[in-house]
């Protein structure tokens, strides 16, 4: 994952884009690049400390059928190895996985935006719908 697309989830998780542009980023993607992917969003993920609460709004937000395998997996926890056992599910099942994981990272990522907005040396909670704070984080990296 480049610092681009690391912007466009926090934009995502703040509503300033949909997850569409994510979405066909990732389908772009060879397998081992999409696993990779998943692994460093689940870091994000974890960094936005989420928790199991979040599970069934992770689950609506991502627009999933509660039997879909990754749903399923996921009412086991936002652990860390079970967001690694989902993202090692077979290839046809990815783009759900990061669907689901999106969406968790959105719930996860606002509750922590809502105590660290502007923080000055963390750019993915300034406001990124402001051209200018993505191109100072663009220039940070």
């Amino acid at each position: 994952m480049n610092i681009r697309d690391e912007i466009l989830i926090n934009q995502f998780a703040q509503s300033v884009v949909t997850d569409k542009p994510i979405l066909e980023r990732f389908g772009l993607l060879a397998l081992d690049e999409k696993r990779n992917y998943l692994i460093y969003l689940i870091d994000l993920i974890q960094q936005s400390k989420p928790l199991d609460t979040d599970i069934p709004k992770a689950i609506e937000g991502s627009n999933q059928r509660l039997t879909f395998t990754p749903c399923v997996m996921l009412r086991k926890g936002v652990a860390t190895h079970n967001l690694i056992i989902i993202s090692k599910l077979p290839e046809y099942e990815l783009t759900k996985v990061l669907k689901l994981f999106l969406s968790l990272f959105k719930i996860a990522y606002l509750r922590r935006f809502a105590m660290e907005k502007d923080h000055s040396g963390k750019w993915w909670y300034w406001d990124l719908s402001n051209q200018d704070n993505v191109e100072l984080a663009l220039k940070s990296y």
